[in-house]
């Protein structure tokens, strides 16, 4: 349980009024900017859920920070009338989202019911009411992907599990990248133009800059009425930061995705080379057995035939095992 002192270092985790970001933690430029002002942050929850607040302190921010939670924070949890929304940014897409925002949920809400201002009482006889959970990721990575799409957490059960699940988390998953969700974009100005911005880096970086360049120039190209101008002017150094740090964590994942799909594939020829050679030895055995059981059926008969032995002794002679007498005893009747 947080106390007051935690509490309040929390709170300054989750949004610097003054715009500086923390250094020890890995913030992504996602959610400093709308973090920066409450402003942005409510024009994007407005245009996510098609809403019209204008009084941005109406947004209470209940965002995990590593100073309660060691290396588990999420991006943007927020309290808004009784909505709790759970604000998730990723560059490469995660199938393991609702499992991640399961765990945020459970700790935002353990903190929650033990505020003693909630008035929570979980051992009490009436049902106490909690706020809405909304969850949404922001995606703009490089795989495509639709301009909207939900996971569900029922969906790491897999498909071999009949059991009805009583847990269930969706997470809706929106394509942020500059192109995909106009509406949007146009009902949230800073969202578009992040979305601009990170789009301008890609393509500087396709014209063989180094990432740093990159970013500068997009900074410096930048439509002077773009609203994140003046926060990417004056906090240059942090934005490169946190860019560079997201496009180099961004290209490792590209490559350990790369490398693993190759090692599949080598596997998978090796597999495949390894099951044609178990294919032919089976085919060589079997043409061996065959020409075998030929061989000594023909001296059977030249014993048969030469001299006054039965089947059975021609058989023993040549050294045919007892329980295979049988069979060639029916191929013989049927020659």
């Amino acid at each position: 349980i947080m106390n007051n002192k935690s509490k309040k270092k929390e709170r300054n985790d989750s949004a610097d009024p003054a715009g500086r970001t923390n250094s020890k933690h890995k913030d992504t430029l996602f959610r400093c900017i709308f973090t920066f002002k409450k402003e942005w942050l409510l024009e994007l929850y407005n245009a996510v859920n098609g809403t019209a607040y204008t009084n941005p302190d109406d947004i209470t921010f209940t965002t995990i920070g590593e100073a309660v939670y060691i290396e588990m924070k999420n991006d943007i949890s927020f309290l808004i009338s009784d909505i709790m929304n759970f604000y998730e940014h990723q560059s490469t897409f995660n199938p393991n989202m609702p499992v991640r925002m399961l765990i945020y949920s459970g700790m935002v809400y353990s903190r929650y019911v033990e505020d003693k201002s909630n008035d929570f009482n979980l051992y009490g006889s009436r049902i106490n009411k909690l706020p809405v959970p909304k969850c949404v990721c922001f995606y703009n990575g490089k795989t495509s992907k639709p301009d909207v799409s939900v996971l569900k957490l029922s969906d790491a059960f897999g498909p071999e599990n009949k059991t009805d699940p009583d847990i269930e988390v969706k997470v809706t998953m929106l394509n942020i990248n500059y192109g995909h969700n106009l509406k949007l974009m146009e009902a949230c100005k800073p969202l578009q133009e992040y979305a601009w911005f990170v789009n301008e880096i890609r393509s500087n970086q396709s014209n063989q800059l180094n990432t740093e360049t990159s970013i500068d120039r997009a900074i410096d190209t930048m439509p002077d009425d773009y609203r994140i101008k003046s926060y990417l002017l004056n906090n240059r150094a942090e934005v490169k930061r946190m860019c560079i740090t997201e496009f180099n964590k961004q290209k490792f994942l590209d490559d350990c995705r790369r490398e693993a799909e190759e090692e599949r594939e080598r596997a998978d020829r090796a597999e495949a080379k390894a099951r044609d050679a178990e294919e032919k030895a089976r085919d060589a055995e079997e043409k061996a057995r065959k020409e075998k059981f030929q061989s000594e059926l023909s001296f059977v008969k030249i014993l048969m035939g030469n001299t006054n032995m039965s089947a059975e002794e021609a058989m023993k002679a040549i050294g045919i095992k007892p329980d295979d007498f049988q069979k060639y005893a029916d191929i013989l009747l049927q020659q």
